[in-house]
């Protein structure tokens, strides 16, 4: 009756939140356009179909990876939940062309800080899929719950995982 009056749980300690990485559809990972990522194979997480081309920390940590390639990059919080971001569909192949990083491997990072921009014109040149995923790369250690599939989201608004221990 008196919510008001109820103290709201402390994320740090009962779990975590993490954010949309970009703007745009939120997706289950099954509906990817690609096997390794549909399937699950390097974990489950989300995608999300982009309409902003600057893709954003979901959550406070470390640049754990930055593949030379500009295409992903690993990020590792506090607590240890290690998650890889993949930017489009077979976008290793670019060799980086059309990337560029705005941090570097081992940089602390803040929920919705700026990491990686995209030539949006130059990849629907290509005709490249650009939808980009969030994968969680340790889910055994946690319990987590997606969030917006089929939903417009924006970054580092929206969350789209739910986490806990």
């Amino acid at each position: 009756m008196f919510q008001f009056f109820k103290k709201k749980p402390d994320l740090e300690k009962t779990g975590l939140e993490l954010t949309a990485m970009t703007d745009g559809r939120c997706i289950p990972l099954e509906e990817v356009n690609d096997p390794v990522f549909s399937g699950k194979a390097l974990g489950d997480g989300i995608a999300i179909v982009p309409e902003d081309c600057v893709i954003a920390a979901p959550c406070d940590g470390t640049v754990s990876m930055l593949a030379e390639t500009l295409h992903a990059f690993g990020m590792t919080r506090d607590d240890g939940l290690e998650l890889m971001v993949h930017i489009g569909i077979d976008t290793v192949a670019l060799k980086g062309e059309g990337f560029e990083a705005l941090v570097s491997q081992g940089d602390q990072v803040k929920k919705g800080e700026p990491l990686i921009r995209f030539d949006a014109a130059f990849m629907e040149k290509k005709g490249i899929d650009m939808t980009t995923m969030l994968i969680l790369l340790n889910p055994g250690q946690y319990q987590f719950k997606t969030l917006a599939g089929g939903q417009q989201v924006k970054k580092n608004v929206d969350t789209v995982i739910e986490c806990s221990r």
